[in-house]
């Protein structure tokens, strides 16, 4: 096995600011041949940007990048693969419908002397790289036909095409089984005993014990601990992540007693077996939970854990798929086939992507706001002036959305105000159980706090929250329990008036008991 001791990659003082936003401040990274050096942090940590300044997906950094000890401006991602650098992004960039030796050698075909495309030589090429990730696959074979794993195989093997000597993995094991996971371990541990160099981002502590030496953390763009990943644990990592143990925070008031509240959806077991899967879902397999009028429930888990998966289930969106298991809705069984079913039940929906799937962008604020009650509010098919501005009109006043006019066009105002166009507009129908998929992702911390509190009012006026989000402050502050899912079942059920955000993101990382190292001997 390589020594691990000669420095592939020297980051001196990088720092890289969006909009006068410190995205990473003064950092110092290094990459040792043969180690796994893992980098942690929170969603908007930083992690990404440092990454793309060495993968030369950023230019304009300020600071210092040495390769094997020499001096590098990394201005592209063409100038890091030609100093040894490639990176391997948490969403795949393969193209499906050409073949895997195609998508190794896109752009870069090898070519007869006269030429022409050397197939023969490209598909031997192919079987070595296949080879080394110890992959059994055709080169022929279209990638669209593989599984998640085989498609992360894939792309190493491209990586290795470049004559990588620093990979990046970026949440490499989000979408993979168990199974899949361990033929990954098993290729990187041949690519450390090979003198390659990986920075391995997750957010799995189980993993970083298992196959990192060394662990950075990064919060708020800055390098805040640096540990031996051997002897680190989960509480220790957790608390660096999130700088302090916060309780209590965001706290919406009060909570009834159990007693006081009627239980208004029921899950039982439930797993979702679709005719055709889709790749890098993680439907769910196993879920049981409970949500009272008037009670916040959270959603914890990594990526992959089937958050999303989980509520699109219960508002009927995609696929109906097999059904087993139970949902009842105040003890009655009900099965939504469809978002306007859904609807009719009571249940509202404020999605992840509100510019994709939650708003018409282009449509004003005003026709935004009525779209889902058009119907309740029409007479003879029509639609009455007054009585939609008024209803818009008390919806933005409610939710104080800052804008100049109803007229304005929705994609015109702030992340924060279109959010809370989106969940008027859902409030609006009249729900009884309001599902919510990260609803404060990308909006600033004062339209964050404006969200909280609309969302303690909503719960005090006997409306049931489910709310996935991966944040563990906002789960800890706002809801009144925290349901963590992993590989798409319920894991465990916490308190969240008795749990810290480390706490949570440990339970979140199915990690080990507090004090004990995440791994034992290699």
């Amino acid at each position: 096995m390589h020594d691990g001791h000669d420095m592939l990659v020297s980051m001196s003082g990088i720092s890289k600011s969006y909009g006068g936003v410190h995205a990473v401040r003064d950092v110092d990274f290094t990459v040792r041949a043969g180690e796994v050096h893992a980098l942690l942090g929170e969603n908007g940590a930083g992690k990404s940007t440092l990454m793309k300044v060495l993968s030369g997906e950023v230019r304009d950094y300020r600071g210092e990048i040495r390769i094997s000890g020499q001096p590098v401006r990394l201005d592209s991602p063409a100038d890091a693969h030609r100093h040894g650098v490639a990176m391997i992004h948490q969403e795949l960039d393969l193209v499906p419908a050409l073949s895997i030796a195609e998508n190794i050698w896109l752009g870069r075909e090898p070519r007869t002397r006269v030429r022409s495309l050397d197939r023969r030589r490209m598909l031997r090429d192919t079987r070595v790289l296949l080879d080394r990730t110890g992959a059994q696959l055709d080169p022929r074979r279209p990638v669209e036909q593989l599984r998640t794993g085989e498609q992360q195989l894939v792309t190493i093997a491209k990586a290795l095409s470049l004559d990588a000597q620093v990979l990046i993995m970026d949440e490499p094991t989000s979408a993979l089984p168990s199974h899949e996971v361990d033929q990954l371990f098993t290729v990187i541990t041949q690519l450390r005993r090979a003198g390659t160099g990986i920075v391995y981002i997750s957010h799995r502590m189980d993993e970083i014990g298992r196959i990192a030496d060394r662990a950075s953390v990064l919060r708020n763009g800055v390098i805040v601990a640096r540990f031996d990943a051997r002897r680190l644990t989960a509480t220790q990592a957790s608390e660096a992540m999130v700088g302090r143990p916060v309780h209590q925070l965001f706290r919406t008031g009060p909570a009834a007693t159990d007693g006081e509240r009627a239980e208004l959806l029921t899950v039982r077991e439930l797993s979702v077996r679709q005719r055709r899967p889709r790749v890098g879902r993680r439907e769910p397999d196993g879920v049981s939970l409970r949500v009272r009028a008037g009670e916040i429930v959270g959603l914890a888990g990594l990526l992959g854990s089937g958050r999303t998966e989980l509520l699109e289930t219960l508002y009927g969106v995609g696929a109906p798929g097999r059904w087993q298991g139970q949902v009842l809705l105040r003890g009655d069984p009900v099965r939504p086939r469809s978002p306007r079913h859904a609807l009719r039940l009571g249940i509202a929906f404020v999605p992840e992507d509100r510019r994709i799937a939650g708003l018409a962008l282009e449509q004003s604020v005003l026709a935004n706001t009525v779209l889902s009650v058009l119907g309740r509010i029409a007479r003879l098919g029509v639609v009455p002036h007054g009585t939609e501005q008024r209803t818009a009109r008390d919806m933005v006043r409610r939710l104080d959305v800052k804008l100049g006019s109803l007229r304005d066009p929705v994609g015109s105002l702030s992340g924060g105000n279109q959010q809370k166009v989106v969940l008027g507009r859902n409030l609006l129908t009249g729900p009884s159980l309001l599902l919510l998929d990260e609803p404060t992702r990308g909006v600033d911390i004062g339209a964050k706090a404006e969200i909280y509190r609309l969302l303690g009012e909503v719960a005090r006026r006997g409306v049931g929250v489910l709310l996935a989000s991966s944040e563990p402050a906002e789960l800890v502050g706002v809801c009144d329990r925290v349901v963590v899912l992993h590989d798409g079942r319920t894991v465990r059920e916490l308190d969240a008036s008795q749990v810290t955000e480390a706490e949570l993101l440990a339970a979140s990382m199915a990690a080990s008991p507090e004090g004990e190292p995440l791994v034992g001997e290699r």
